[in-house]
């Protein structure tokens, strides 16, 4: 049964949208307003006017539509879904919705309804008028509208950033990089009350939330949301938070479910939103969740994605310049992988945070002269290059180690900074727990790459490592073949 303007009044309709459907939504808090005619501009218009009314919960309108409606003999076909009508069809449905126009001519009287112009302008007056007003009254709670609306940050950030990547430089201990990153939230929330974060009921394992969080929960406002198990649905929410402004939203995952999320992940950066993506559990490091939970592809394909950075740090001062960085770019996402297992902290060069930042830097450099052969790495993986440093000195072979926490990022660099990272004529080796693919365009190939082109194991992380030959040892062993090569 349905009302004048095509409403259902019982909840009954045909399709998909059954009654027992409608008690599903409406236990989950739903209110639905089904049946509405797709087709019948009144009936749409009803709908929204009533789904607007507050009532505390989000409102479902379904609508009955047929593909292709208007075209008297492909109507309700696919045929209608990718191709044009053809010239015969389209004079049919011409005919048949009465439509004697030329083409891409709009009738005066279609336009003045639809032309906008003059209400929006007088809405737009008013509503500068009324912030006027406002900012008369509240001139803080103004600018900080203002500023968010923006999208800048605070004016004082970058001296507050600053002081804080200072204390995160004197860190020595072991941690999990995504315990460095809820240190990292814990440390930007208090200076950045645009911040809105989430997970998809990984709370727990991602480590995003913070001690002054609050969870958004019906009605109570707050600053963190519970996304449930559905990943696309969280970076899509999210992507519709960037859009509409004076929000930074980020949100956590394992790394290896960014496969759900993918569609989600690659609208963001191809409309360019400032976002934060923290995918956690980066590797086979993980251990005995086994192969299903364990991304060996996934930082590669992320790589791919235009617009997209990627960061993979290696301890916590990388996580944090990570972070700011993630939380500086406003025209673009970012993402976060992060490990579950501690790696210890790098000392590395002077000036060390200013390096990171550029994406790939040398963290250790060759002692005794020039460099014979460049050890890349990223992640948990850094560490290993650094014990193979080590080792190749009693080979009598110099080793330079590159911790390349974001290709991305490296790859914006210019042509001289690069080459001074990696140097032509010296032979490099690359290392990360993962496809060994897109490594090549930095080892040439008469260099070498460590990896997993293979699925993994379930196992302790450790022995995992050691079993898929994710060694100090093997990349010893690759690093002295590329020497002997070059030399």
């Amino acid at each position: 049964m349905y009302d004048e303007n095509g409403i259902s009044i019982d909840g009954h309709v045909d399709g998909w949208f059954t009654d027992d459907t409608r008690g599903r939504f409406e236990a989950y808090g739903w209110r639905v307003i089904s049946g509405v005619d797709g087709h019948a501009r009144e009936a749409i218009q009803a709908a929204l006017d009533w789904a607007i009314v507050p009532c505390g919960m989000p409102t479902l309108i379904c609508c009955n539509t047929v593909i292709g409606w208007g075209a008297p003999n492909l109507a309700g076909s696919h045929d209608v879904h990718g191709a044009p009508l053809g010239p015969q069809e389209t004079a049919a449905t011409r005919a048949a919705l009465d439509w004697s126009h030329p083409p891409f001519e709009i009738p005066l009287e279609i336009l003045g309804a639809w032309d906008g112009l003059l209400t929006g302008t007088r809405l737009q007056a008013d509503w500068n008028e009324r912030f006027r007003l406002y900012a008369e009254a509240y001139p803080d709670l103004a600018a900080e509208f203002k500023r968010r609306t923006a999208g800048d940050l605070p004016a004082d950030f970058d001296q507050m950033a600053d002081r804080w990547i200072a204390t995160v430089s004197q860190t020595t201990a072991k941690v999990a990089t995504r315990k460095a990153s809820q240190m990292a939230i814990e440390a930007l929330a208090p200076l950045l009350p645009e911040l809105l974060g989430g997970s998809a009921d990984l709370t727990g394992s991602n480590l995003t939330n913070w001690s002054s969080c609050r969870s958004v929960l019906g009605l109570r406002s707050g600053n963190y949301i519970h996304y449930g198990v559905r990943e696309f649905a969280m970076v899509a929410i999210m992507n519709g938070i960037a859009l509409h402004g004076g929000y930074i939203p980020f949100g956590g995952t394992f790394l290896v479910f960014s496969d759900y999320a993918r569609n989600g992940l690659r609208l963001a950066a191809l409309m360019k939103l400032r976002e934060v993506f923290v995918l956690t559990h980066d590797s086979i490091g993980l251990g005995e969740d086994g192969p299903t939970h364990q991304p060996v592809e996934h930082a590669a394909s992320l790589r791919l994605i235009p617009d997209l950075d990627v960061w993979r740090p290696c301890d916590a001062l990388e996580t944090a310049i990570a972070w700011r960085a993630g939380i500086e770019r406003r025209h673009g996402p970012t993402c976060l992988l992060l490990s579950r297992q501690g790696l210890p902290a790098q000392a590395g060069v002077a000036g060390r945070a200013d390096h990171i930042a550029r994406g790939g830097y040398i963290l250790a450099e060759a002692e005794g002269g020039a460099p014979d052969v460049i050890l890349i790495a990223t992640g948990s993986e850094v560490d290993l290059a650094m014990q193979a440093r080590e080792r190749l000195a009693e080979y009598d072979v110099r080793a330079r180690v590159v911790s390349m926490p974001s290709t991305s990022v490296f790859d914006r660099q210019d042509t001289a900074y690069r080459q001074s990272i990696l140097t032509k004529g010296i032979g490099c080796v690359a290392i990360e727990a993962g496809v060994t693919s897109g490594w090549w365009k930095y080892v040439g190939l008469d260099g070498a790459v460590i990896g997993i082109d293979r699925f993994g194991e379930s196992g302790p992380g450790e022995a995992i490592f050691a079993h898929l030959g994710v060694t100090a040892e093997k990349l010893i062993a690759a690093a002295l073949v590329v020497y002997a090569r070059a030399a």
